[in-house]
């Protein structure tokens, strides 16, 4: 968590909160693909990417 805690203060002292999207949406995919990886839905999962 001290990771998680370091870059919500980078975010706030440098004000770019703009990131804050694009990395929600990278661990949002990221946590998809390993959680479908060993599913049946894991073919229609990779043709999107």
């Amino acid at each position: 968590m001290n990771f998680a805690k370091d870059l919500w203060g980078f975010l706030k002292v440098r004000k770019k909160f703009w990131l804050l999207p694009i990395i929600l949406t990278l661990l949002f995919f990221g946590a998809l693909m390993v959680f479908a990886s060993g599913s049946a839905i894991a073919p229609f999962i990779y043709t999107i990417f």
